[in-house]
């Protein structure tokens, strides 16, 4: 039995579209992701340099949540147990010095990371995966969109 769904197949290939939204940039992944509820319900997206300063997907998608939590119409919405689809391993390690993305989702109400492919050791090694892994979060790799979250980042591989 698989560890994901079509459903689950599904939201990460909106969180593909996401990365599609980026501009590229020689020393830089695009990537895209999507934050759910455990249900499955999108509550946020993200796309690499979505804002200024250098951001991740991850990170953009984590800052809109902080937005909804602060809405009224979301009161209902329970923001627990959350699930992110990143078309690409969440950093461990930022030469920019921002704080790393897998630090971020630690920090969240996120249980579950779904990635589409492994950062390769382009810009350091990461270990982003084993981090979230002994600190509790499940992590599934959706290897069948391997190939598509790459050509993302095409002008790297």
């Amino acid at each position: 039995m698989s560890e994901y769904t079509e459903k689950d197949i599904g939201l990460m290939h909106m969180a593909i579209e996401e990365g599609r939204k980026c501009v590229n940039v020689e020393t830089a992944y695009n990537v895209g992701a999507v934050i759910t509820t455990k249900d499955k319900e999108v509550l946020t997206t993200g796309y690499s340099r979505k804002y200024s300063g250098n951001t991740h997907a991850e990170q953009c998608a984590l800052m809109d949540l902080e937005k909804l939590k602060e809405s009224p119409e979301t009161q209902e919405t329970p923001l627990e147990n959350l699930v992110i689809y990143t078309t690409m391993e969440p950093c461990s390690t930022r030469l920019s010095g921002n704080w790393p993305c897998y630090k971020r989702i630690l920090e969240s109400n996120i249980d579950t990371v779904f990635i589409g492919v492994m950062e390769p050791p382009v810009f350091g090694n990461f270990t982003s995966v084993e981090e979230l892994i002994n600190s509790g979060i499940k992590v599934i790799h959706i290897k069948e969109l391997e190939k598509e979250c790459k050509d993302l980042s095409s002008h790297l591989f």
